[in-house]
């Protein structure tokens, strides 16, 4: 290995360390209350350092976002795969991603509670890079749903767009009141419950 390979893996490393730093001490405190000092005293490495790889707290959170997010959907883009290379059809992939979607927050609380509340926030310097993110995300799940509905598989009266940001939302939202309110349920009651609702048999209609 060369040493620009090498040097290349320790500034990642050293990048993982300030986004599991600023994600916990974020979600504690919040954005506003949360220090550069702090961060690098969390990350255990010198402040410079971190003006170094993001050059200011708003550059750092940018990264964080791209870093989680990119996380999120790829582990979705692989759900969705593996059940393609089955030969499974998109409702199969859709249910597969909800179920990689919640072992992803499941892993990630912290990074998914400050994911979401930043959605409804307007006046942050990385307003444009989260509505960037998001798209990212969405845009996964409209894959399998514009290929569904091209196989006949899926109604051509589904609003594509809107269900996927609505499936993406459900996961979401799901998982971090579990979280919060319903500790106790495990992951495949959690993914059971979700996976009765996509395949519209919460009435108790037969699949």
């Amino acid at each position: 290995m060369d040493s620009s390979s090498t040097g290349g893996g320790r500034r990642q490393a050293t990048r993982q360390k300030l986004y599991e730093a600023a994600v916990t001490l974020i979600a504690e405190q919040g954005f506003s209350s949360t220090t550069v000092d702090e961060i690098a005293e969390r990350a255990g490495v010198a402040k410079g350092t971190v003006y170094y790889n993001f050059q200011s707290k708003a550059g750092l959170f940018e990264g964080l976002l791209r870093h989680g997010v990119g996380l999120l959907t790829a582990a979705l883009r692989d759900a969705a795969e593996r059940t393609a290379a089955a030969g499974d059809g998109p409702v199969v992939a859709l249910d597969a991603m909800i179920r990689a979607g919640l072992v992803f927050i499941d892993r990630y609380p912290a990074f998914t509670q400050l994911y979401v509340a930043e959605l409804w926030r307007t006046n942050r310097a990385w307003q444009a890079t989260l509505g960037v993110v998001r798209r990212e995300v969405v845009a996964v799940v409209e894959e399998t749903l514009t290929e569904g509905v091209a196989a006949g598989e899926l109604s051509e009266e589904i609003d594509v767009p809107l269900t996927a940001a609505a499936l993406v939302g459900m996961v979401l939202v799901a998982a971090l009141d579990w979280q919060a309110f319903q500790p106790e349920r495990s992951l495949d009651e959690v993914h059971g419950a979700l996976s009765l609702l996509l395949r519209g048999r919460v009435a108790g209609r037969p699949g």
